[in-house]
C-alpha cells in the first residue's frame, strides 16, 4: 500500500516543506514508496519557494527544498490523504474548520523521546538547525511507524 501523507504548517515555507523533503529522502533510503506533499493553512506564500534560510540549513544536511512551492491546504486534502501531519496545535485547529480531523496528527507524536510537543517555526525563532533536527527525528519515527504498520498488516493476513 502506498501511503499518501500531507505535512501542514502555517505558511508552507519552512517546516512543512522541510518535513516533506526530509521524509522523502529518508523514505527513499529505506526503499519505501510514499506520496508526499506539503501545504500551509495561510495563503500568504502560495507559489513561492521555501524560505531561503530554511533551504540553506536543509541543503547543508543534504536535502533539496528548491523544487517545492507553497500551496494552501484545501478542504479535500483531509480526505485525499491517508495522514495529515501538522507541525503544531494551531495548525490542527485551523484544519478543524474543514470538518473531521481523524487523520490529523502532530508530527512530534512520532518522536516522543524528543520531549517536544510541536515543531517550533524557525521563521520566527530563527533556529533553523533546531527545527531541522527535530523534523529529522520525527521523520524517522513516522517511517518506523509506517514500517511497523506494514509488518502488522502482513502478519494479520
Amino acid at each position: 500500500m502506498t501511503h499518501r501523507i500531507l505535512f501542514v504548517c502555517l505558511g508552507n515555507i519552512c517546516r512543512s516543506p522541510t518535513a516533506e523533503a526530509v521524509t522523502r529522502a529518508k523514505a527513499a533510503a529505506r526503499g519505501m514508496d510514499l506520496v508526499l506533499d506539503s501545504a500551509g493553512t495561510g495563503n500568504w506564500h502560495v507559489g513561492k519557494p521555501p524560505y531561503a534560510l530554511m533551504q540553506e540549513a536543509a541543503r547543508a544536511r543534504g536535502y533539496d527544498l528548491s523544487p517545492l512551492r507553497a500551496r494552501q491546504v484545501l478542504p479535500t486534502d483531509l480526505s485525499d490523504f491517508d495522514r495529515v501531519i501538522v507541525m503544531d496545535a494551531d495548525n490542527a485547529a485551523d484544519l478543524a474548520s474543514f470538518g473531521s480531523t481523524d487523520r490529523v496528527t502532530l508530527f512530534t507524536e512520532y518522536a516522543p523521546s524528543s520531549g517536544a510537543t510541536y515543531v517550533p517555526d524557525p521563521y520566527f525563532t530563527r533556529d533553523f538547525e533546531g527545527a531541522l533536527a527535530l523534523i529529522e527525528d520525527c521523520a524517522e519515527g513516522l517511517l518506523d511507524a509506517l514500517e511497523q504498520q506494514a509488518q502488522s498488516n502482513r502478519s494479520d493476513n
